[in-house]
């Protein structure tokens, strides 16, 4: 009795196992697999159909293409100026701060002048006497010229006289540049602004004593700058002198046009890249110098060319193709390439052949997908899921 009961027991249950094993095969033969699904099955079961939603699929068309060059650097002001000291002296007054606006020939710093004051009084007395001294020599000579002339002196006493005179003449000449001298460091007491722009560095406070030649202020004129910015030297050929550049600014919201105005005839040392000059215009003084930029210069440009999203291409060998959808079909289409650049922002390429304008291909690469296969649109809503063919997008 033990042994019929056990043997029922095991019958049972291999039945049940079967049973399960054909309500699973039939399960995975009417299976439906989206691309990332089948991609990850390794291709060992054949989908039924794939399922794309609608942002896996574009409709090629004719745009333009760029192909750009990216340019960095930091903006720098074209005019700037380092006010340095002319004279020593002590400081007495310093007029201006970082960040204000000056004029050329604004008064910015003034010293002590009570010690330039007296030389050009001195200088203006020898000046004076010097003066006197040329006026006696003058009447000497005139007289003795009269003599001369009556024959009441000799000519080696007349030509005494004349020398007289004539070296007088020249120490009048010495006085008047003395002068000039002692005025010109009485006007290098009053430091002014050598051309218009900002107040960016101030390294002196009044009472300080200088020498010639320090360093006092430095003045920026941001109304133009430029941005210096190496290019590797296999992409120079591609600038040109004029070319338009836009520029996007840390900082600034918008972009800001420019242009390239200078090439370096060399490479930089070190590097192999060759510096190239972009000139922005600020009118406005809204850019600052030392501000970083990006620039996109436009090597190359095509209009109204077949071009699908960088994305959408793949390659099997060197051949590059893109999947595309054909009623209702996937298929695997070649396509050669042209230009590879940027359309609106997104990256593009060019396609010389292979599809057709509104044709329909998968713009981002699911990886390997299987040729031959139907596809299914799947447009979901917030509320409810459809399905629908792609011969209705």
């Amino acid at each position: 009795m033990l042994k019929r009961k056990t043997f029922w027991i095991i019958a049972v249950v291999l039945l049940l196992a079967a049973g399960m094993i054909l309500v699973r095969k039939k399960s995975q033969g009417n299976v439906v697999q989206t691309p990332a699904t089948a991609s990850a099955a390794g291709m060992q079961t054949a989908p039924a159909v794939l399922e794309f939603l609608p942002a896996d699929i574009i409709e090629v068309s004719n745009s333009e293409v760029r192909k750009l060059l990216a340019l960095s650097g930091a903006l720098r002001a074209i005019n700037q100026a380092a006010v340095k000291a002319r004279v020593a002296g002590d400081i007495t007054e310093v007029l201006v701060r970082e960040g204000e606006a000056v004029q050329a020939g604004q008064v910015l710093i003034k010293m002590d002048t009570s010690d330039y004051l007296a030389r050009q009084e001195q200088a203006r007395g020898a000046l004076a006497a010097a003066q006197g001294q040329l006026e006696i020599a003058r009447l000497a000579r005139d007289n003795n010229r009269a003599l001369l002339d009556k024959s009441f002196i000799s000519k080696n006493a007349f030509d005494n006289t004349n020398n007289q005179y004539a070296i007088a003449l020249a120490n009048v000449d010495s006085a008047k540049g003395a002068l000039a001298v002692a005025q010109k460091a009485l006007a290098d007491t009053v430091i002014r602004a050598p051309i218009s722009g900002m107040i960016s560095n101030r390294m002196v406070q009044p009472g300080e004593k200088i020498s010639p030649d320090n360093r006092l202020l430095d003045v920026v004129d941001l109304r133009l700058l430029e941005m210096e910015a190496p290019v590797p030297t296999q992409d120079i050929a591609s600038i040109k002198i004029g070319q338009a550049v836009q520029l996007k600014i840390e900082g600034v919201s918008s972009a800001v046009d420019g242009k390239v105005v200078r090439i370096n005839p060399a490479t930089t040392a070190g590097s192999r890249s060759i510096m190239a000059y972009v000139q922005v215009a600020n009118p406005d003084t809204v850019l600052r110098a030392g501000m970083f930029g990006e620039a996109q210069l436009v090597v190359d440009k095509k209009s109204e060319v077949l071009t699908v999203p960088e994305t959408a291409i793949q390659y099997e060998a060197e051949q590059a193709f893109v999947y595309a959808i054909e009623n209702n079909v996937l298929q695997q289409k070649p396509v050669k390439l042209g230009l590879r650049g940027e359309s609106q922002g997104r990256p593009v390429v060019e396609v010389l052949s292979g599809l057709a304008p509104q044709a329909k291909i998968v713009k981002a690469n699911l990886g390997r997908l299987r040729a031959g296969v139907a596809v299914k649109l799947i447009i979901t809503t917030t509320t409810t899921t459809t399905t629908t063919t792609t011969g209705k997008v």
